[in-house]
């Protein structure tokens, strides 16, 4: 369903309308603040997250309208404080983006994603309130492996990468030693530390081959719940409990499960 610019214009304000009457009406949506709005508001992205692993497009255009639930909340908050209103965010916003496509709205000439990629970095720099060094601009409350992601991507954009991707395996063969070496003396505080740099490898490989590490270890996530629930349902079904079962039976049972995917 398509609807005119008009249209969705008016369906924004009618939520900013209904915004506005529940911040004086409503004793819950009246006593929120900033601070207690950000544990939602990441719930709500996180559910936005899993309905766009699974492709879910009606749950999409649900969490979606979550997400920009909050949003309007925020500059609903900013505009009672006499700082900023959604108007201000999205003229900053539109300026920004504009501001960071001087290859759409300048003359400046790219041959392809990559090199937009390149100038993002430098165009950040430049901007009055933008970053002031290439890794600033790395939220630091990130999930670990997105921040690794997040970082090693700006260090490329200003050409801190490998030549060629293959010889990121050299780097992750020598993190990978590193960590053995520590397991052999046992020293914890050692091992989280190397073991931290395989990780990081292994990250800096991922981006290296176009892969996003986060969805690749989410879908291998539900790969492992959905055979391991599996064989917790064979399990029942003879009237056992995982617990009573050997190594070998929960073996033969994760195998069947790996066969079933295969030929899903």
């Amino acid at each position: 369903m398509k609807h005119s610019r008009q249209e969705k214009i008016e369906a924004l304000g009618r939520v900013i309308d209904t915004l506005d009457r529940l911040r004086v009406e409503c004793p819950w949506d009246r006593k929120q603040t900033n601070e207690s709005l950000r544990t939602n508001t990441i719930e709500e992205v996180y559910e936005l997250c899993d309905a766009l692993l699974n492709d879910d497009n009606p749950n999409i255009c649900k969490e979606l309208g979550d997400v920009l639930l909050h949003v309007l909340f925020y500059a609903k908050i900013g505009e009672e404080k006499d700082e900023f209103d959604i108007a201000e965010v999205a003229d900053r916003l539109n300026k920004k983006l504009i501001f960071r496509h001087p290859h759409v709205f300048g003359s400046v000439h790219v041959e392809g994603a990559h090199d937009v990629e390149l100038n993002w970095e430098q165009i950040k720099l430049k901007e009055k309130d933008g970053n002031k060094t290439v890794l600033s601009g790395v939220p630091a409350s990130l999930p670990a492996m997105i921040k690794a992601d997040r970082i090693q991507e700006k260090a490329a954009n200003v050409g801190f990468d490998w030549e060629e991707p293959r010889q990121v395996w050299d780097k992750v063969k020598e993190e990978v030693a590193e960590f053995d070496r520590e397991i052999d003396r046992m020293d914890r505080e050692k091992m989280e530390e190397e073991f931290g740099d395989v990780l990081f490898s292994m990250i800096n490989a991922a981006r290296l081959y176009k892969i996003n590490p986060e969805n690749a270890l989410e879908k291998t996530n539900r790969k492992f719940i959905s055979r391991f629930n599996y064989v917790e349902a064979k399990a029942k079904e003879s009237g056992r409990q995982l617990k009573d079962m050997t190594l070998e039976e929960m073996d033969r049972l994760w195998n069947e499960a790996k066969r079933i995917d295969a030929i899903k």
